[in-house]
């Protein structure tokens, strides 16, 4: 979506898999704009907000996930957004169309507040990032969060930290004023990117078990503690291969592939979900930024004893004319091997580095097994010793 409201995507529809109209042809009634109030399981009803009864056999709970709203006096104000649905991001687009903006303020520094700066600063309107934190992405090594920041100052974009938000004000010189812990700023345009939580109300209303993600628990079939409730995507929770705990990473591709396990156990077949590892990546101007598997503090979590290496590298081969700086760092467990997990950051190759890492873990390899990786090596793409290579012989010797 965000490249919806930059323009890189230009049409609406392009961003819309299926529309109503679509579904029905195949027999399949989808209403939009229609809230669920009640669920009876007992009596297997579902009650509309315009009064309604529908009745079911399977129920479907696909609720997703909410914006975390701070809870300020004046957050429901014109001009100040979050960004969740494709109608946000229809709203943000008409906005930064007609509304005359000079400054925009992003509240929270995480995947989509990196994203939307980009594309905010890319139109011409100043941007300011703040964060409670003292780097932008958390999850990400601090030294690759600084690289990151720095990439933000390259292009012109603020960043403040230490910022907790207190109240939005009407503006005097711009259309509205943030009021903070740290003073005040002015913009005609505020996005609050915090975070997300799953949207479980539906599903305590009928005392479905939560995990303790917050998320609805199912089954390796999507299957709730109901037999005749399935759920899926952001307000589910998945299985993680590398941890073997229960998680809740709401990612859209997690989303379609559940949503495809629960519509054929529907249909009589027998498939489960296998788990995810934890991949996820996002671009700022000119970096990729991904990370799989566990950090630090996760494995310790759960029980494994880290020891992590961080590497810089070419992701070029050195022979060929422009270094591609790329740093990479991996996460293995000390007694045993076992590969835990991966970050890089990057101008090129940090993301399909990455994905290599995500198929390891996914295939539960260890150190061993991706030092001597047989990787496809031409000089424009790496050097004969790739930096997995090379962070993973690494951190054999720890």
């Amino acid at each position: 979506m965000p490249y919806y409201i930059g323009d890189v995507i230009k049409e609406e529809r392009k961003l819309i898999a299926r529309t109503p109209e679509k579904f029905r042809e195949t027999g399949v009634d989808v209403r939009i704009n229609t809230a669920v109030e009640e669920i009876d399981p007992q009596s297997g009803r579902v009650r509309l907000a315009g009064g309604e009864d529908l009745p079911y056999d399977i129920l479907v709970l696909g609720t997703g996930a909410k914006p975390v709203m701070p809870g300020i006096p004046g957050e429901g104000r014109e001009g100040v957004f979050t960004l969740k649905t494709l109608s946000d991001a229809v709203r943000i687009k008409a906005w930064l169309r007609e509304v005359p903006c000079r400054k925009a303020i992003i509240v929270g520094a995480g995947f989509i507040g990196m994203e939307m700066c980009e594309v905010i600063r890319n139109l011409g309107i100043e941007t300011r990032v703040l964060q409670r934190g003292t780097l932008p992405v958390n999850r990400w090594d601090p030294e690759f969060g600084k690289v990151i920041l720095e990439e933000l100052g390259r292009h012109g974009v603020g960043f403040e930290t230490g910022v907790e938000a207190r109240a939005v004000e009407e503006g005097k010189e711009s259309r509205l004023r943030l009021l903070t812990n740290r003073g005040e700023e002015e913009a005609d345009i505020i996005l609050k990117t915090v975070g997300i939580r799953p949207d479980t109300e539906l599903a305590r209303g009928i005392g479905l078990p939560l995990g303790k993600t917050g998320a609805i628990q199912v089954n390796f079939a999507q299957r709730t503690r109901r037999e005749d409730i399935f759920a899926v995507g952001d307000c589910a929770e998945s299985f993680h291969r590398v941890s073997r705990r229960w998680v809740n990473i709401p990612l859209g591709d997690i989303a379609n592939k559940q949503g495809r396990v629960a519509g054929v156990n529907i249909g009589g077949g027998n498939m489960i979900f296998p788990g995810v590892v934890g991949s996820q990546c996002f671009k700022v101007f000119d970096l990729e930024a991904a990370a799989t598997g566990l950090d630090e503090r996760e494995a310790t979590e759960v029980g494994f004893h880290p020891v992590t290496t961080l590497i810089w590298g070419n992701a070029i081969a050195g022979s060929m004319p422009g270094n591609k700086k790329l740093g990479f760092k991996l996460v293995a467990d000390r007694a045993t091997g076992k590969l835990l997990g991966a970050q890089s950051v990057g101008e090129i190759g940090a993301v399909s580095r990455i994905n290599t890492i995500a198929c390891a873990l996914w295939a539960g390899l260890t150190l061993d097994d991706a030092g001597w990786l047989d990787l496809a090596y031409a000089p424009p793409f790496g050097g004969s010793w790739d930096p997995i290579h090379i962070a993973a012989q690494t951190l054999k010797k720890k």
